[in-house]
């Protein structure tokens, strides 16, 4: 990654981060609660069978309830867990909420090592949180490119999840950057317009 790159990444986090410490908690729940209903009249929602979910950061579109959701409907549930063997993330079925999570690498919940992993190519429907996404799929992360190395393998449909301000028309990338197939906002589904 050049350097000019690289600070017009950090520069477009840190005004995204700034918009979003401005939010108040009643405006995260109102646009998390839109999100998940317009994700719930999605197709690409109903039909998933095997759905990969975030547990989500104080700063991300919460979609966690929809955890309930799938295991009640008698789909699978997938999360992303650290695999220490590679320095990256996998995907792991969690069949009980209360038992199956435990404390992650970062603070974040996720499966305990003795759930299964489930490969990326049988995944019905992936969500992928994001700081920023433009209008042909291009994604921009926290920066340690976990997500990224996870859509590299072949996967179902990846739909990034964002507030409407994360979603520009263009953003900086470069070659190791990945693409999502659409973006969820609270108010809109975009199906994303590859190059």
């Amino acid at each position: 990654m050049t350097p000019a790159l690289s600070e017009a990444k950090a520069a477009l986090r840190r005004e995204i981060r700034a918009w979003l410490r401005a939010r108040s908690v009643a405006e995260r729940a109102a646009a998390s609660a839109a999100a998940r209903a317009l994700l719930q009249n999605r197709p690409e929602w109903r039909h998933a069978r095997r759905i990969l979910l975030y547990v989500p950061l104080a700063d991300e579109l919460d979609l966690w309830p929809l955890a309930a959701e799938v295991l009640a409907a008698g789909r699978q549930l997938a999360l992303p867990r650290f695999a220490p063997a590679t320095g990256g993330y996998e995907a792991a079925l969690v069949a009980l909420l209360d038992r199956d999570l435990g404390p992650g690498r970062y603070g974040i919940p996720e499966p305990r090592p003795d759930c299964p992993t489930i490969p990326l190519n049988q995944l019905d429907l992936l969500l992928v949180p994001g700081v920023c996404f433009d209008h042909e799929g291009r994604r921009l992360g926290r920066g340690r490119g976990y997500y990224d190395r996870l859509l590299t393998e072949p996967h179902g449909t990846a739909c990034g999840v964002a507030w409407d301000p994360q979603v520009r028309a263009r953003l900086p990338a470069g070659p190791e950057d990945q693409t999502v197939d659409c973006i969820l906002t609270p108010t809109r589904w975009l199906a994303v317009a590859r190059r």
